[in-house]
């Protein structure tokens, strides 16, 4: 009996350090998977990534911190990446094949499964504030082109003019496209002003190997995850879309249960990659179902879905994924993602290569 004692008297103890180790907050950071290699990358570039991937996690744990909800995380770590041209959403966003950029984003709040997202917005400066808008302070879920702007303006949502999202990169990697598919190049848009071709950037058409890549190879979209300490989850995701896109094409980021999703039930999810793969699949609602009703470990579904739905798929891309007791997660199939970690009682964790942990 005594042994038995004991026994018990373990057991308890375990389950008590095990719940003294769940973080109060978590947070995990995407920045684009793709064909990420280091001989592709400078060391000046792998260093602006990594930089920028640590400033964003440290913005996002901030608010987390000081008690902020998942959301307020979410949406303060998204904005600083869309301001970021080094990423393709906001001010670094691709341009479509009329030269125009075209804003996709969503939110997802895991504690009441409210969402809202935006499609081919182009005069707001941050479309995850938007969408956040649309889930808040409208009856709807989605929104697009001129009327989403319009009501990010009834919103008193900060509008730019559309030069303002203008990138030289961006604008060279269109005419490379255009070129390769045999299609007529644009006018610039008015007011866009060239930059310097030598910015700290790996393109999402290659960096310094732009004319050996394809270029669907690459997705800069983001997205941030977040646990807060009242146990709410929430996701966001932000992108400006694929290169010298046609037909008012939208892809997963937009869309609730592809690109983005949350729930308190199961975990929260944002996804990069090629959309229409992760819109057939429904990948992050797939991932968030593992866990809720097959009682998969967070890695275990992000790994079924990317590593073996969306790869027999002949898809690519990637996902970050945080759960509601603090797990963290991300998985992809392709040679890298900008990615970064970070929870209460643990260091950042930023990596980029596949070799990396």
């Amino acid at each position: 009996m005594r042994r038995i004692a004991v026994l018990v008297s373990v057991a308890v103890m375990a389950m008590g350090t095990a719940a003294q180790a769940q973080p109060k907050w978590a947070l995990v950071v995407h920045g684009g998977a793709g064909v990420i290699e280091k001989k592709d990358l400078s060391p000046e570039q792998d260093k602006a990534y990594r930089e920028a991937m640590t400033r964003v996690a440290n913005t996002g744990a901030d608010v987390l911190k000081k008690g902020g909800t998942a959301l307020d995380a979410v949406e303060a770590a998204i904005r600083l990446l869309e301001d970021d041209p080094l990423f393709n959403a906001g001010r670094g966003a691709v341009f479509t094949a009329e030269g125009r950029n075209e804003l996709d984003s969503s939110v997802m709040d895991g504690s009441n499964l409210m969402a809202g997202s935006v499609a081919g917005v182009t005069t707001t400066r941050h479309p995850i504030s938007l969408a956040r808008a649309v889930m808040e302070k409208s009856p709807h879920v989605m929104l697009m082109g001129k009327g989403a702007d319009e009501f990010a303006r009834t919103q008193n949502l900060e509008q730019v003019d559309p030069a303002f999202f203008y990138t030289e990169r961006r604008w060279q990697g269109l005419e490379r496209e255009l070129k390769r598919q045999g299609l007529p190049i644009p006018a610039k848009p008015v007011g866009a002003k060239p930059g310097a071709m030598a910015e700290l950037v790996h393109d999402e058409d290659g960096g310094r190997n732009a004319d050996l890549i394809d270029l669907k190879k690459k997705f800069g979209t983001v997205g941030v995850v977040a646990r807060d300490s009242h146990g709410n989850v929430a996701a966001g995701t932000s992108t400006g879309g694929t290169t010298a896109k046609r037909w008012g094409r939208v892809g997963d980021a937009p869309i609730i249960g592809a690109g983005t999703y949350a729930s308190n039930k199961s975990c929260a999810v944002s996804a990069t990659g090629t959309g229409e793969y992760f819109i057939r699949l429904t990948v992050a609602r797939e991932i968030c179902a593992l866990v809720e009703h097959k009682g998969l470990s967070l890695q275990a579904a992000a790994d079924q879905v990317i590593q073996k739905d969306l790869t027999a798929l002949k898809g690519d891309g990637g996902v970050i994924a945080v759960a509601p007791n603090g797990d963290m997660a991300w998985s992809y199939n392709t040679s890298g993602m900008y990615r970064a970690k970070i929870a209460d009682g643990q260091p950042l964790k930023v990596g980029i290569y596949k070799d990396e942990p």
